[in-house]
């Protein structure tokens, strides 16, 4: 019974490790496309949405998300 909790505790925290990484690499497509094409206005925006991304991915890592989810 014990054993069941943890397993379950583990694979959830798999689960946001993988989602945290494909969230970081959409974050990261997402301020390159929005500093390219948005406004003088909106250009400091996605420097943090950029930034932020890096430092998700970096915690998450690149690889859990696409191996979890199996993307090629």
């Amino acid at each position: 019974m014990m054993f069941d909790y943890f397993d379950g505790f583990v694979g959830s925290i798999e689960f946001l490790l993988a989602l945290g990484s494909i969230t970081g690499m959409l974050g990261i497509v997402v301020g390159i496309l929005g500093w390219l094409y948005l406004g003088r206005h909106q250009k400091p925006r996605m420097i943090g949405v950029i930034i932020v991304s890096l430092i998700l991915l970096t915690v998450c890592g690149l690889q859990t998300g696409l191996n979890y989810f199996g993307i090629r």
